[in-house]
């Protein structure tokens, strides 16, 4: 999972957005 973070993170995603797309999945 730390890799998905920094892509992530890469990516200028925030925590809450993460969980949105999560949510949508």
């Amino acid at each position: 999972m730390p890799s998905e973070v920094i892509a992530v993170r890469k990516c200028g995603f925030t925590l809450i957005e993460l969980l949105v797309v999560i949510a949508i999945m």
